[in-house]
């Protein structure tokens, strides 16, 4: 198995596909299906109190607008990874695009929660196709060093910001149309991307010889939404809760038959030598531990802004926009021309150190924080610090991989998105309502008004688990630069050669 890191030639045909002159148009096409896919993890947050109101769902049940997705996309990654591989790129991406279009629309007119949840998670198992296909054809397409790394700076940029994006789109929405504009928003989206996709995108064909790992996608894809399941329902019912822990070792189980199955299984879902590679094992847990801290200014900004500071859903998304032009310019103005230069980990542990003192610097917030004097300050560190970092991530991640794991690889890096996402919600959430009952108890004890304390200890939470995420984003830090050696591309210099394609 080769794992050599620089000056060999790729595979045969990449520099052919490095010489398309609609490469660049075709980067618009994969970048509007990323946006769409992050985009829409957040868009409902904001309209979800409207869509509860309409559809008359409970309090308990409201979460599975949120949990549906997540669950689905989290869980069926590595199977829409590997069916990429297997049938080809260009094919799944169109297929996820068209899919995830129409749950849309279902969910858009969605006349009951029943409905709303089922169409939320149709749009999780088609995300779940749609996002490795996206990221495979980009890594496939460019492969020249110095066109690589902008192509990555885009694409890490609409990452790391979609979210964001997503406050600010689903509040116009919410505000000014209906909520379920936020579903029927990505319809449109959804049919200029497979426009572009059958006149700009091209790919190897699939290889439709090799079978599918069943017991693999069992295995994997079963322990991966028990694990995703465990952490929602720990935010609700508690870490002790019996199901949360029955979900956790169930998965833990399920995970560890599936390693030890992929060990020798003649198709494998995913091969291990992609995992084995320790420049890319260690992206993949700097991209799951930036994730759970990152949930740490999302979660917490977008209920602190509305509810202590009292902002409407317009100008909570619009408080947003800094962090996103400060992702934005990480990515593509930084990274992007430094990452040809220097060693990737220059780049991702700066980034993380970036958006660690971001984050500190809102542990100081109270319920009367000026937003221009203690907010963003925080969101533009946090946001060129999260850029800094997710374009060598995406970009080291997938570099020197045989085409036909291209897909799998992309995958995998989803699923340490979604899986840091997951774990962020429920821990960082457990942690803030944790603090803030105890605080708000102790307070009230001594006497002190009920209508200062609860806002301040509402506060106080939040601020007790922004401290936990900038930990986890300073051991995100150290990951990479413990981890990560690879070393820079170079001008001109081809892409890691690719390690061996697997056997069947």
């Amino acid at each position: 198995m080769s794992t050599g890191r620089t000056g060999e030639a790729g595979p045969p045909g990449q520099a052919l596909e490095g010489t398309d002159p609609h490469r660049w148009w075709g980067l618009v096409v994969i970048a509007l299906a990323q946006l769409m896919v992050v985009l829409d993890a957040t868009i409902v947050n904001i309209a979800l109190p409207s869509a509860q109101h309409a559809l008359h769902m409970s309090d308990g049940n409201r979460q599975w607008v949120i949990t549906a997705y997540t669950l689905a996309f989290g869980g069926l990654l590595l199977l829409g990874g590997r069916i990429a591989d297997l049938v080809g790129r260009k094919r799944t991406f169109v297929v996820g695009l068209v899919g995830f279009a129409v749950a849309s629309a279902i969910g858009g007119a969605a006349t009951s929660s029943g409905m709303l949840f089922g169409a939320r998670a149709l749009q999780g198992v088609f995300a779940a196709v749609l996002a490795p296909s996206a990221l495979s054809l980009l890594t496939t397409t460019f492969t020249d060093p110095r066109e690589r790394g902008k192509a990555f700076g885009i694409y890490s940029a609409l990452a790391g910001s979609g979210s964001a994006i997503g406050f600010v789109v689903g509040g116009l929405l919410t505000e000014y149309l209906s909520w379920r504009w936020c579903l029927y928003v990505n319809v449109p989206i959804a049919v200029l991307a497979v426009v572009g996709a059958f006149a700009l995108l091209h790919d190897r064909p699939g290889h439709p010889e090799a079978r599918l790992d069943v017991p693999g996608v069992l295995l994997g894809c079963g322990g991966l939404v028990a694990i995703v399941y465990g952490f929602s329902e720990a935010e609700p019912r508690g870490w002790t809760d019996p199901l949360v822990l029955a979900l956790f070792a169930g998965g833990a189980l399920l995970l560890g038959g599936f390693v030890r199955w992929q060990t020798r299984a003649p198709s494998p879902l995913l091969p291990l030598h992609i995992v084995k590679d320790r420049d890319r094992a260690g992206c993949f847990l700097t991209m799951m531990l930036a994730v759970i801290g990152m949930f740490g200014l999302f979660l917490f900004m977008t209920y602190y802004l509305q509810v202590i500071l009292g902002y409407s859903p317009v100008r909570a998304g619009l408080a947003f926009l800094p962090l996103t032009a400060a992702i934005t310019t990480g990515s593509t103005q930084i990274s992007a021309r430094l990452l040809p230069r220097v060693p990737p980990r220059l780049l991702m542990v700066p980034g993380m150190a970036l958006a660690a003192g971001g984050l500190l610097l809102l542990t100081r917030m109270t319920a009367r924080s000026s937003y221009a004097g203690e907010i963003l300050p925080a969101l533009l560190l946090m946001g060129l610090g999260m850029g800094l970092t997710f374009m060598p991530v995406f970009a080291t991640a997938t570099s020197g991989v045989a085409p036909r794991d291209s897909g799998v690889t992309s995958a995998t890096v989803n699923t340490a998105q979604q899986v840091g996402g997951s774990i962020g919600t429920a821990l960082l959430n457990t942690i803030a309502t944790t603090s803030a009952a105890a605080y708000v108890t102790a307070r009230l004890r001594t006497g002190a008004p009920k209508a200062l304390v609860v806002p301040a200890g509402v506060v106080h939470g939040y601020t007790v688990a922004i401290w936990w995420a900038a930990g986890v984003m300073l051991l995100a830090g150290l990951t990479a630069g413990l981890m990560v050696t690879a070393k820079a591309p170079g001008h001109g210099a081809p892409a890691r050669t690719p390690v061996a394609e697997s056997v069947g």
